[in-house]
């Protein structure tokens, strides 16, 4: 034993003084020759294992034999042309089925045992299929897409163990009655509501008890219940009190400030403010002392305007931006405290404000009122009456358990069906079919049936047609306790193994994987 890089690499040879044929079976004595080959093992203690094996060739002893000589396996080691151990060759068999090629690749590179993907979909591949049995008595049916919209194909799926028995690669009547008719132990099938399903089992299990499933069931009587709701819809804007344009509640705060009310003018500290300040009162520290504005300006090096501008003011403070907004006061600004007086009042037309302030000697426009006043229009609580239900939540309300209602929806529904006797049949009809399917009691079916057919509810009409077309699946997906739920689960699975297979996910290599991994 010795290290190469990251490899630890063995030498080994075998002892046996025989060998048996591996074609026909032979035990041989006679050697022929001798050769080494490398077969990699598990990785121990993050270093990668390399076997270089010394094994013997026998020559086989049975003339019949088309094999003249053979080279000796180690149980539990070696396979014939297998360049891994039988234990890490296990083990990448099971990364491929879990993670697919690429995913799987990564994880080999971790543990110290390193393939590419093209290995990992080779040893998918070479893996056999599951030795076929008797068939299951309960069969579960139902589709996957291997390109959604145009080519589908068929899992089976045991429903007492939860396991895939096979992947038909079509969605047909023809191929699943063909293999029903090999399999003639299934007692119960499981499916959905497709026709080509329940004609496939017909033909192929006449002896079984086809079960339709109670959620494709309940859906296709949601989907009825809405159309029902939409014809009726008018009724649901009756559930909500509009409130007038111009009405506010009483509750609603008032966020407008009071009248007068400004904010307090703090004193700018910032380095412009200081210098304006020190120039201020150089400027008018030399006016004192009799200079002309050009003699100022040449000695502080400003400009004649801004010198001038500076000897005007009575104050630096004049000179500073308004309260630190990087703006001069406005004109409109004057008149601050009228206009917040007249806008708590209740007058929020800018143009009437604009009207009453240029009789107060106002000189600007109306567009400065306008902005001016238009911050205070988003602190006014302007109060909606809230949207009536959609219909998909009116059919919620239908459809959902009593119990886990809100109280608002209650009081709604409530008002619904007192308002419309066809909603108020809807739901007393969604409810006694609840029941049957919570409680399998699927007998009543028949008259629930006749009951819908005697009112008035065209909707409800189209899904007891349905239903009556498909009667027996139906009356026994009410009584039986099997449903299609493991079988959309392994749907679902399929889904993640398409996601993991990128561009590689092949009938055969999708196949494998859903019949092979854990």
């Amino acid at each position: 034993m010795y290290r190469s890089g990251r490899s630890v690499r063995i030498r080994a040879r075998t002892r046996t003084s025989q060998a048996a044929c591996s074609r026909c079976g032979t035990v041989s004595q006679r050697v022929h020759s001798s050769y080494e080959r490398r077969v990699c093992d598990t990785a121990v203690g993050g270093q990668e294992i390399v076997l270089h094996l010394r094994v013997r060739r026998f020559r086989c002893e049975n003339d019949d034999c088309g094999r003249k000589t053979f080279a000796e396996q180690v149980t539990g080691l070696t396979v014939r042309y297998g360049r891994y151990s039988v234990p890490l060759r296990t083990l990448l068999q099971t990364i491929a089925l879990a993670l697919g090629g690429r995913a799987g690749a990564r994880l080999t590179h971790r543990l110290a045992t390193a393939v590419n993907r093209m290995t990992l979909i080779r040893l998918i591949r070479s893996l056999p299929d599951p030795k076929p049995g008797d068939g299951p008595q309960v069969l579960g049916v139902d589709d996957f897409a291997l390109r959604r919209g145009h080519t589908y194909g068929t899992i089976l799926i045991d429903i007492a163990t939860s396991q895939p028995v096979d992947v038909l690669p079509e969605r047909s009547s023809d191929a699943l009655a063909a293999w029903l008719s090999k399999h003639p132990d299934v007692e119960i099938i499981c499916r959905d509501r497709a026709g080509c399903y329940a004609d496939g089992a017909a033909r192929g299990a006449p002896q079984a008890i086809q079960v339709a499933d109670r959620w494709h069931m309940w859906r296709n009587l949601g989907e009825a219940v809405e159309r029902t709701v939409t014809k009726h819809r008018a009724h649901l804007r009756d559930l909500v009190v509009a409130t007038s344009p111009g009405e506010v509640p009483a509750s609603a705060p008032v966020t407008t400030p009071s009248a007068g009310e400004l904010a307090p003018c703090e004193p700018r500290s910032d380095r412009l403010a200081e210098r304006t300040r020190r120039r201020y009162a150089l400027v008018h520290q030399l006016l004192t002392q009799g200079r002309d504005l050009r003699a100022i300006a040449r000695e502080l090096n400003l400009a004649r305007n801004t010198v001038r501008r500076f000897a005007r003011a009575s104050d630096p403070e004049e000179l500073l931006v308004h309260n630190g907004t990087g703006k001069r006061p406005k004109m409109i600004e004057e008149y601050a405290g009228y206009l917040r007086q007249r806008w708590e009042q209740g007058c929020t037309n800018a143009a009437q404000l604009y009207q009453e302030v240029t009789a107060m000697g106002y000189g600007g426009t109306g567009r400065s009122v306008r902005e001016y006043v238009r911050p205070w229009r988003s602190q006014i609580a302007i109060v909606l009456p809230p949207p009536p239900p959609t219909v998909r939540q009116a059919t919620g309300w239908f459809l959902r358990h009593p119990d886990t209602l809100e109280a608002d929806d209650h009081q709604h529904l409530q008002t619904l069906t007192a308002a419309c006797p066809a909603l108020a049949a809807v739901r007393e009809h969604v409810r006694s079919f609840a029941q049957m399917m919570t409680r399998l009691t699927g007998d009543g079916l028949e008259q629930w049936m006749k009951r819908i057919q005697a009112d008035d509810l065209p909707e409800l009409h189209s899904f007891v047609t349905g239903l009556r077309r498909d009667f027996d699946a139906a009356k026994a997906g009410l009584i039986l306790p099997h449903s299609s739920g493991k079988v959309e689960g392994h749907v679902n699975r399929i889904k993640m193994l398409k996601r993991q297979m990128y561009g590689r996910a092949n009938p055969d290599l999708l196949r494998k994987r859903i019949l092979l991994a854990d």
